[in-house]
C-alpha cells in the first residue's frame, strides 16, 4: 500500500507555526524571520513533505512551466537550442516541457492544446507550416507565444532566428570561390522555411557570379534527416561523372552526413570527387568521416535569446514590445570541402563565434 502524502498540517504541528508560515516558507521564504524558516524546513525535510504543485497552479492561474515545441527532437540542432531555452528557464525560475511536432500540424495542435490545458506561461515554436491562426488564437487567450528559428511574418509575436539567406550564400559563394560551377542542393521540403530561404541564397551566390539558377541542381528531400541525405546521395552518385554535380550544398548536417555515407559507399571520394557542405555545424560535423564544412547557427544562443523574450513577456511588467531578433550564421571549412579547417572569406566582416552579429527590430 502506498504511503499517505504528508500534508501541510504535519509540517505546521511539527515545526510548532501556522499554516500561513509554511506557506510563506514554501512561496514567499523572505517575509520569514531565518530562525523560523530553518525551523519549518527541517519539519519539511524530517517528514519528507512534497509539495502540491498541481494544486499551486491551480490557485495561482499559471504553472512555473514554459513549453518548446520543435519539428525533430532527434535533430541535434534542436536538442542545443532547447539546451539554452533549458539554461535560461532554469536561472528564471521556470522548468520546460519538451514536444515534438515531427513536423505534422495535427501532432502540433494537440502539444499545444495540452499545454494550454497545463496553463503554462508561455510557448516558444518552430512552428508547422500553417501554425499562424492557432497561435494568434493562443495569445489571444493570454498565453505568449515566440517563435524560434522562424521569423514573424506579421511580427504578432516576438521570433528569433538566423539569417539563412545569408547562410545558404556563404555556403555556394565558397564552393564557386574553390572552382565548383555545378552544384547540387539537397534538402526539403522546400515548404519549409528555413530550407526555402537557404536555397534562396544558394541561386544569390550564383547570380552574383554571373551564372544561371540551372547551375543548381536542386535534389529536394521529403525530410531533414540522415536517411534522406542517402538516397539523395545515392541518386547523385548514380549520376555519370562528367555530368555529376562537383560539389553538394544541404540544407542541414544530417542531410549532409547521409550524402557522405553514400559518396564513401559508391567510392566517390570527398572532396577530390565531390566537395560537401552542410548547414548548422552540429558537434558531430567535426567528427565525421571527412570533417564537414557547415554553415554554424549560435544554436545555444537561440535558445537562450527565445527563452529570455519569453520570459519578459509573460512575467515582465507589462511594457513588453515584440521584437525580431536575427542572427547571422558564420560558415567553417573543414576536409569535406577545403583541405586544412579554416576560416570562410565573406562579403563581410566574419562576427565572433560566441557573440554573433545580431539585428533586432520591435514588432
Amino acid at each position: 500500500m502506498a504511503d499517505t502524502p504528508v500534508s501541510i498540517r504535519e509540517v505546521a504541528a511539527l515545526a510548532g507555526v501556522s499554516l500561513g508560515t509554511v506557506s510563506n516558507v514554501l512561496n514567499r521564504p523572505g517575509m520569514v524571520a531565518e530562525q523560523t524558516r530553518t525551523r519549518v524546513q527541517a519539519a519539511i525535510k524530517e517528514l519528507g513533505f512534497i509539495r502540491n504543485e498541481s494544486a499551486r497552479q491551480l490557485r495561482a492561474g499559471r504553472s512555473r512551466t514554459i513549453g518548446l515545441v520543435v519539428l525533430d527532437v532527434a535533430n541535434p540542432f534542436f536538442t542545443d537550442v532547447a539546451r539554452g531555452v533549458e539554461d535560461e528557464a532554469s536561472e528564471a525560475g521556470l522548468a520546460v516541457i519538451l514536444c515534438n511536432s515531427d513536423d505534422q500540424k495535427a501532432k502540433e495542435s494537440r502539444y499545444l492544446e495540452v499545454l494550454e490545458e497545463h496553463r503554462v506561461q508561455g510557448i516558444l515554436i518552430t512552428p508547422v507550416a500553417g501554425a499562424d491562426k492557432r497561435l494568434a488564437q493562443l495569445q489571444r487567450r493570454g498565453t505568449p507565444v515566440v517563435l524560434v528559428d522562424c521569423r514573424s511574418a506579421s511580427r504578432g509575436q516576438c521570433s528569433v532566428s538566423v539569417d539563412d539567406v545569408l547562410g545558404g550564400d556563404l555556403a555556394v559563394s565558397h564552393l564557386l570561390d574553390a572552382g565548383h560551377e555545378q552544384i547540387a542542393f539537397v534538402g526539403g521540403p522546400l515548404s519549409i522555411r528555413q530550407v526555402a530561404d537557404r536555397h534562396e541564397g544558394a541561386v544569390r551566390a550564383l547570380q552574383r557570379a554571373g551564372l544561371s539558377q540551372a547551375a543548381l541542381h536542386l535534389f529536394e528531400t521529403p525530410a531533414l534527416n540522415v536517411a534522406a541525405g542517402q538516397r539523395a546521395g545515392a541518386s547523385l552518385a548514380g549520376l555519370a561523372a562528367a555530368s555529376r554535380p562537383t560539389a553538394v550544398f544541404c540544407a542541414n548536417d544530417l542531410l549532409a552526413l547521409g550524402v557522405l555515407q553514400a559518396m564513401t559507399s559508391h567510392r566517390i571520394r570527398v572532396p577530390d570527387g565531390i566537395a560537401i557542405v552542410g548547414y548548422d555545424d552540429v558537434d558531430f560535423a567535426a567528427a565525421a568521416a571527412v570533417p564537414l564544412s557547415s554553415v554554424r547557427q549560435p544554436r545555444h544562443q537561440l535558445g537562450r535569446a527565445a527563452a529570455q523574450l519569453l520570459v519578459e513577456e509573460a512575467l515582465g511588467d507589462g511594457t513588453h514590445r515584440h521584437r525580431q531578433v536575427v542572427f547571422e550564421p558564420d560558415l567553417v571549412i573543414r576536409a569535406s570541402s577545403q583541405g586544412r579547417p579554416r576560416r570562410a572569406r565573406r562579403p563581410r566582416p566574419v562576427p565572433n563565434v560566441t557573440e554573433p552579429v545580431v539585428s533586432e527590430t520591435a514588432g
